[in-house]
């Protein structure tokens, strides 16, 4: 049965400035069409604009799949074997549901045949996903899913962009051994993502000298972490740890310092290098605080043009930087391929799996579904920037070794 949630970008009532991004994508595949040019190139996709994922989605993914349209269509469309056709964006929420998830792809490959798809938001919804993207055939190059399980699924046609659990749980136990850590306590959320960060963490920790004093899991969605935090306070451990979501990151960080619990090392993951962390904490408050994160616009001349035009596109709206990269990195990947390949989406998934790939946040290359040139890494925010702090062959700013008081 049809979605009646799907639709292309180009009718899409949009808000903030998103909207006018999208119509801005769609006016620029009409003329080329009314003059007789090559048909549209439909990418379709299904993404979170309500719900919990949104606030990832809409940081990480979605507006870099907007501003990638608007980019290539000003140049006259996606070069196809060195044949311009504009890009026509077939999208729809999915209301951060995976069931609705599932459904719209399922339509938008084996009913609507787009020529290409664009992956959703998290983990768990490309893991519900990535197989029956396999099954029809579409490569899929995933920027937010950051799960083992997925790699050793073995889907030929699905490939992730992040760094996987091991080595970015193995760049902050390095880190954190490097500078005279003895005791850890660690959050995670308990689903795919928090249960394999927190496995990979105790994997690290094997022989590292580092102790964890405390650990606890939480369920999606919680409203308050204070009685844990207060926990891990008297307990006094030199690095906290938490494998969190944007609105779990922001939670923690503010009962933190509200109980006044401010160890040297104070690590949380998904949403600590988005701009909204900055804003919400302050650039003083956010000082010191660590979090995932492996470029910024100093990481490459085409990462700062990137950074400049998404901030200049989106009023002041920053990418996030850590998994914003990634994403825009898997469309240059893709871009490539199609430019090299054409529209064979066999012949698309054999250039990805089998090239180094030069992009924005540095080399790509894949082993099976893993990306394996891209290091573990650690950002910090320092004076207002996201820096890369470890490993020190990548960093951006020397890490700073002692977290300032929460202000």
């Amino acid at each position: 049965m049809a979605d009646p949630t799907a639709r292309p970008t180009r009718g899409l009532t949009r808000r903030q400035a998103a909207q006018g991004l999208a119509a801005a994508g769609a006016s620029l595949a009409l003329p080329a069409l009314a003059q007789g040019s090559a048909p549209p190139v439909r990418i379709g996709y299904a993404i979170a604009r309500t719900g919990p994922w949104a606030g990832g989605a809409q940081v990480s993914q979605e507006p870099n799949y907007l501003l990638w349209a608007e980019q290539v269509n000003a140049v006259g469309g996606l070069d196809v074997k060195g044949v311009r056709r504009p890009i026509e964006l077939v999208s729809s929420d999915d209301r951060s549901e995976v069931e609705t998830c599932v459904r719209t792809y399922e339509k938008l490959m084996a009913s609507d045949k787009v020529d290409l798809v664009l992956p959703p938001w998290g983990s768990n919804a490309n893991f519900a996903v990535a197989p029956l993207a396999n099954r029809y055939g579409y490569p899929f190059l995933a920027p937010t899913a950051l799960s083992r399980r997925l790699v050793e699924m073995r889907l030929p046609y699905f490939f992730l962009l992040l760094q996987q659990p091991a080595p970015m749980t193995g760049a902050l136990v390095d880190m954190l051994k490097a500078n005279g850590v003895k005791t850890l306590a660690v959050i995670y959320v308990d689903d795919l993502f928090g249960l394999e960060n927190y496995a990979a963490l105790k994997v690290a920790l094997q022989g590292s000298g580092i102790s964890m004093v405390e650990d606890k899991s939480y369920p999606g969605g919680v409203k308050d972490l204070s009685p844990v935090l207060r926990s891990i306070k008297d307990k006094n451990p030199d690095a906290f740890v938490g494998f969190t979501y944007p609105p779990d990151t922001i939670l923690a960080s503010k009962q933190a310092k509200e109980i006044g619990f401010n160890p040297k090392f104070f690590y949380a993951s998904v949403g600590t290098a988005f701009q909204l962390y900055k804003n919400v904490i302050t650039p003083a408050g956010a000082e010191g605080v660590l979090g995932m994160g492996s470029w910024n616009a100093k990481t490459s001349p085409g990462a700062k043009a990137y950074f400049d035009a998404h901030t200049k596109k989106f009023n002041g709206k920053e990418p996030d930087r850590w998994a914003s990269g990634h994403c825009w990195a898997g469309l240059e990947i893709l871009s490539a391929a199609v430019a090299k390949v054409g529209l064979d989406r066999k012949a698309i998934r054999d250039y990805v799996a089998r090239t180094e790939h030069s992009t924005i946040i540095g080399k790509v290359r894949f082993d099976g579904s893993e990306n394996v040139a891209t290091p573990g890494t650690v950002g910090q925010w320092q004076n207002g920037e996201f820096e890369v702090v470890w490993p020190r062959a990548v960093a951006t700013a020397p890490l700073n070794a002692n977290k300032p008081a929460w202000k």
